[in-house]
């Protein structure tokens, strides 16, 4: 792929307003204008460099949603307060009463429920689909269907959608794709393979800190620009907006990503290759044994690797719990949520971040009680990491 994501993000130079290395973070919920005229003329969007409300923009959310648009090769981006507020924003900005979405079965919990269960207040209903078998989604698309969503690996199965021929279906029938690319900033680019929409959670890998939350929308210009609109923006009138700390914060840590995805991927492929050689059930895109392998070579840039999560099904939630917090006691990670921490975050998904979705659709979908999902982290002996976190299990009786 031509595109260079890591140079059109180092590219990126901003002055801060007395020189500084870094943009000057605004610190102002509201603006001052010397003419009456053009006040008005920026609540209407029709001044270019004018602030007038912090809800509607600032200086600092602007220079981090040029950053995001140049990560994904957009025209432009939106940053709000959560990666649920990016998600919601865009499909009540784009279904009405009486649409119908087709999106994964697999999906951040969250996104689950508002699909499965909020929308259904304004009747709009939603099919969820496996996916990775594009005719499933042909034959879900309906008349009334006004979007298609997916997540580019999936949240936590770690399914592989082929964004180009579901770029290709969305075109054919005049309705957008929209890809959550959370777990995987740089290493795919849904943008340049046909998505109309990208979607990320910044709290994830983009900050790398764990120490904030906000999202983002990646889009043309016009879209954006509607989603921030005073009169039907859902954006703007839901209120979802990103603080200027924290988007100076996130625009800083941005600038090492390329760096952090790298050393992610580098580890889990480690753990993950030897893990399977010992026998555990491990799912990582970069193993062959992957079902969706091939199909993530194609679309990857392969220089950022597979990614920095993989999951390990230990046989039951009994088990899945002892080894989380026999890890946790020796420091190699915490139990919690999240991911794209410094070190590694490891959770049992179908009781925290799928729990939303119903037992019996958790078993359809392959999400055992056993499963365990880990965030590598970065650590610099991943040898080291392995001998220790295989101790766990031999302690426990999960590996001789």
């Amino acid at each position: 792929m031509d595109y260079k994501a890591s140079d059109k993000l180092l590219d990126l130079q901003y002055f801060g307003e007395f020189g500084g290395v870094n943009p000057s973070i605004s610190d102002s919920s509201t603006y001052t204008f010397i003419s009456a005229k053009t006040m008005s003329d920026t609540f209407e969007g029709n001044t270019e460099g004018c602030y007038l409300y912090s809800r509607h923009s600032t200086p600092s959310n602007l220079y981090l949603g040029e950053a995001l648009a140049a990560l994904e090769g957009t025209e432009s981006a939106n940053v709000y307060a959560s990666g649920m507020g990016a998600i919601t924003s865009v499909i009540m900005q784009l279904c009405s009463t009486g649409d119908h979405i087709v999106s994964s079965r697999t999906i951040y919990g969250g996104t689950y429920a508002f699909l499965k269960n909020f929308v259904k207040k304004f009747n709009v209903n939603t099919s969820f689909v496996d996916i990775t078998n594009v005719d499933a989604v042909v034959n879900a698309i309906t008349p009334n269907t006004k979007m298609i969503y997916c997540e580019a690996v999936s949240n936590p199965l770690l399914e592989i959608a082929d964004i180009k021929a579901l770029a290709a279906l969305a075109k054919k029938h005049n309705i957008p794709l929209v890809v959550d690319n959370t777990f995987s900033p740089l290493s795919i680019l849904p943008a340049k393979l046909g998505a109309n929409i990208v979607i990320h959670s910044l709290t994830k890998f983009i900050n790398g800190t764990s120490d904030t939350v906000a999202g983002v929308v990646c889009g043309t210009a016009d879209f954006c620009a509607s989603l921030k609109d005073v009169n039907n923006g859902a954006a703007m009138l839901l209120g979802s907006t990103l603080d200027s700390y924290r988007a100076a914060s996130i625009l800083k840590n941005m600038r090492t990503l390329h760096i952090r995805i790298k050393k992610h991927s580098e580890n889990a492929l480690y753990l993950s290759q030897n893990f399977e050689k010992d026998g555990l059930r491990v799912v990582y895109p970069g193993l062959k044994s992957h079902p969706s392998h091939e199909k993530m070579n194609n679309q990857m840039v392969a220089e950022y690797g597979y990614g920095g999560i993989m999951t390990l099904d230990i046989g039951s939630l009994e088990n899945a719990n002892k080894l989380m917090e026999l890890m946790q006691e020796r420091n190699l990670g915490y139990l919690a949520v999240s991911l794209g921490f410094y070190k590694t975050l490891f959770s049992a998904p179908g009781t925290s971040t799928s729990s939303e979705i119903p037992m019996e659709e958790q078993e359809q979908m392959g999400l055992s009680n056993g499963l365990i999902r880990l965030s590598i982290g970065l650590d610099n002996d991943i040898d080291r990491t392995y001998k220790m976190m295989k101790k766990c299990m031999v302690d426990l009786g999960i590996l001789k």
